[in-house]
């Protein structure tokens, strides 16, 4: 049963619209550093109160255009 728990949980997070960095850096399997350079460039990076916030969903439009 907790297995099954834990997959709900991950599938959770994954599912998120706004992570901050370290959460979108762990979820596109990049570096801390580089995924706040690319949440810039794309204008996916909202501010709130000194929180940085980056839209999944233009984020990953982003990343689409790198793709080969």
């Amino acid at each position: 049963m907790g297995h099954a728990r834990r997959e709900v949980e991950v599938a959770k997070k994954y599912a998120k619209k706004f992570v901050r960095y370290r959460e979108g850096a762990e979820k596109y399997s990049i570096g801390l550093t580089k995924f706040q350079e690319l949440a810039k460039e794309a204008g996916a990076v909202y501010k709130i109160d000194g929180i940085a916030l980056v839209n999944c969903e233009i984020f990953e439009r982003f990343l689409e255009s790198f793709r080969e």
